[in-house]
C-alpha cells in the first residue's frame, strides 16, 4: 500500500462494509477518520488514503492532495487519471489486508476527493456499491472522457452540496447532478444552507443513505 493512510477496523472478523473515504485540497489523511464511529455505528471498515501532492499551507503546515489545483490551467483528465490510478491500486492492496466486504464498498469523496470518487466509480461499477461526492464536483472532461455502461444504470448514488459554498459554488454541484442523472444513476441529490463542509443534517443523511442504498440490500452473489 504506497499511500499513507488511516484506517478504523471494526471489532470481529468481518467482512464489513466498507467505506473508501477521500480527502479534499489541503487535508490529510486525518480529516475524514472521525467520520468512522458515526458511519453504521463503527462497524464499517473505513480506509482513508493520503493524496500524494504534498504542498506548504503556512506556518510549516503541509497539506495533501490527489492532483494540482492552477487557477492558469484547470486540472486535465490525466492528471485526475493519475491520482486515480494510485487509489485503485492502495484499494486492490487494502481488499488483501483487511476484511473488506467487496459487495459492500463504496467509495466517498469530499472536494477534491469528490472528482477522484467519481472517476473510480464511474470507470468501475462493478466494483462498488455506490459513490459518495461532497462538496464536489464532476468536471464536464472527465464525464466526458467515461465510456456509458450498462452498469451505469440505477447505480447508487449521492450528492452532498452548501448552497454558500465559496470554494465550489453549487451550481457545480447542480451541472454533475445533471450529468448523473443522464448517465442513469440511481441519485439522492442534497442541497443544504452551508458552506464548504458537512453540516450536521448532511452528516444525517449520509448515515442513513448509506444504511437504506448500502449496507441493508441483500446482494446476490
Amino acid at each position: 500500500m504506497d499511500l499513507l493512510y488511516t484506517a478504523h477496523v471494526p471489532p470481529g472478523d468481518g467482512p464489513f462494509p466498507t467505506i473508501l473515504a477521500l480527502h479534499g485540497w489541503g487535508a490529510s489523511a486525518h480529516d475524514l477518520i472521525g467520520l468512522a464511529p458515526i458511519l453504521h455505528g463503527g462497524g464499517a471498515l473505513v480506509l482513508c488514503p493520503q493524496g500524494p501532492v504534498a504542498f506548504e499551507i503556512g506556518q510549516g503546515y503541509v497539506g495533501f492532495g490527489w492532483f494540482e489545483l492552477s487557477q492558469v490551467r484547470p486540472p486535465t483528465v490525466t492528471d485526475i487519471g493519475q491520482a486515480t490510478e494510485q487509489v485503485r491500486a492502495f484499494l486492490d492492496a487494502a481488499e488483501t489486508r483487511y476484511p473488506v466486504d467487496r459487495r459492500k464498498t463504496v467509495v466517498m469523496g469530499f472536494s477534491q476527493g469528490g472528482v477522484i470518487a467519481y472517476d473510480l466509480a464511474l470507470r468501475d461499477p462493478g466494483r462498488f456499491a455506490g459513490v459518495v461526492a461532497l462538496s464536489s464536483w464532476l468536471p464536464a472532461e472527465l464525464d466526458d472522457a467515461i465510456l456509458a455502461q450498462p452498469a451505469h444504470e440505477n447505480f447508487p448514488a449521492l450528492v452532498v452540496h452548501g448552497t454558500r459554498d465559496p470554494m465550489i459554488p453549487v451550481a457545480r454541484a447542480q451541472e454533475s447532478r445533471e450529468r448523473l442523472i443522464r448517465r442513469g444513476l440511481a441519485l439522492t441529490y442534497r442541497e443544504y444552507e452551508m458552506e464548504h463542509g458537512i453540516a450536521p443534517e448532511a452528516l444525517r443523511d449520509l448515515v442513513e443513505w448509506l444504511e437504506s442504498k448500502v449496507v441493508s440490500p441483500i446482494l446476490l452473489a
